[in-house]
């Protein structure tokens, strides 16, 4: 039985990609779709590579077109946005059909920003954080507990504490594509591109 998805008038989509996908993300949340806020993030590595993880959205600029995300600079991610600054974020949403893309140029940011995100965390994601290491081998399962031993510790002595290289990343899409499936395969694909001025374009892609 074919699922009922929601349909999409793109000829009365907004100029701009932003609050199309605010839109769409506010969609998800109240039907409840698991990890709605979750995405891929890809990136390249210093071979050319393609590279790509889950990760969350911390937050959404529309009017910058902006999507923003935290790392650990010292991270594989964090090095290869160093090196390469552009990357992809995709997400889709099963339920509803809908998967969003969109690509462009990464800029960092750290200071004030960045610690008022890590300290909007939960305590264990403070601690993983804090921890660090990320990618790196790992000995055996009691390495890892006894630094989260002492990452807790150090959280506990000093509430205010960030982690060093922890890094908010912003994608300036100049590119964004909004998917809508459609039962009988007729899906609805809008694409945004933005111009060397700033001001947006769409149209339609086949599907």
């Amino acid at each position: 039985m074919a699922r009922e998805l929601p349909s999409f008038d793109a000829g009365r989509a907004p100029v701009e990609p932003g609050p199309l996908f605010v839109d769409w993300l506010l969609w998800a949340l109240d039907a409840e779709v698991p990890d709605a806020q979750v995405a891929t993030l890809s990136t390249v590595d210093s071979d050319g590579r393609p590279d790509a993880r889950m990760l969350v959205l911390r937050d959404v600029d529309a009017a910058r077109g902006a999507w923003w995300f935290a790392a650990d600079a010292d991270s594989p991610k964090g090095r290869q946005l160093a090196a390469t600054p552009w990357a992809a974020l995709t997400f889709y949403w099963p339920a509803q059909g809908r998967q969003v893309r969109l690509r462009g140029r990464v800029e960092a940011e750290g200071g004030d920003r960045a610690a008022e995100d890590f300290h909007g965390r939960s305590p264990a994601s403070r601690i993983a954080a804090l921890v660090g290491h990320q990618s790196e081998r790992l000995a055996d399962a009691e390495e890892l507990a006894d630094a989260w031993d002492r990452a807790a510790a150090l959280l506990d002595r000093e509430p205010a504490a960030v982690a060093p290289g922890h890094t908010l990343y912003a994608v300036l899409a100049d590119e964004v594509e909004f998917w809508q499936g459609e039962s009988g395969r007729r899906h609805v694909r809008l694409a945004y591109t933005r111009g060397h001025d700033g001001t947006w374009g769409r149209g339609l892609l086949w599907p």
